[in-house]
């Protein structure tokens, strides 16, 4: 199974809207999403700090910055880069 990542930070609205919209479609792939709080870990918040949230495909090392939509976010899934 594939897995997803999205970098985050507790209490980021911006974040919780992307795992809203990210959430109904992985039912519909072979995708898990894993959430990291990038404010856990000083690598992850120098390089993701103002540009959360963000999805990270690690099997293809892809990131999608926010903003993004439905429609971004399955030609994102559907990549293969």
């Amino acid at each position: 199974m594939n897995k997803i990542i999205l970098y985050g930070t507790l209490g980021c609205h911006l974040c919780d809207e992307a795992y809203d919209l990210v959430k109904p479609l992985l039912s519909a792939t072979a995708f898990t999403i894993e959430k990291v709080d990038i404010a856990e870990n000083t690598e992850l918040l120098s390089l993701y700090d103002v540009r959360i949230p963000v999805l990270y495909r690690p099997s293809l090392q892809l990131e999608l910055d926010w903003p993004f939509d439905h429609a971004i976010i399955e030609a994102f899934l559907s990549a293969n880069a």
